[in-house]
């Protein structure tokens, strides 16, 4: 069984910054892409950042320039640094991973809880 872990979330204002992580545990072999999708009140799902095993990288283009996605292998993890945060930002962010639970296998994706990120005006 695998969990991913998220945290960072909360309350800033805006031009403020916050750091989500999200980690993975379990019985893991491998993790292909991970990534990070938002859904704000009353609006779609969307990709906000996604990385791939080899560190490359593709961001909506709402974020590009105040957002960064990285990933530390050893450590199962995921993060999202965002700076010159804006109003519309406000959402709850999932992250996501793909993972391989043994040599050979499939990846599957799994998810995190959400955690929301509020940004004041």
């Amino acid at each position: 069984q695998v969990q991913l872990v998220e945290s960072g979330g909360g309350l800033v204002q805006a031009g403020g910054s916050l750091r989500l992580s999200c980690a993975a545990s379990g019985s893991i072999f491998s993790i292909n892409t991970m990534g990070w999708y938002s859904q704000a009140p009353g609006k779609q799902h969307e990709l906000v950042a996604s990385i791939s095993r080899g560190g490359s990288t593709n961001y909506a283009s709402s974020v590009k320039g105040r957002f960064t996605i990285s990933r530390d292998n050893a450590k199962n993890t995921v993060y999202l640094q965002m700076n010159s945060l804006k109003s519309e930002d406000t959402a709850v962010y999932y992250c996501n991973e793909g993972v391989a639970l043994y040599s050979g296998g499939s990846y599957v994706l799994y998810w995190g809880q959400g955690t929301q990120v509020t940004v004041s005006s």
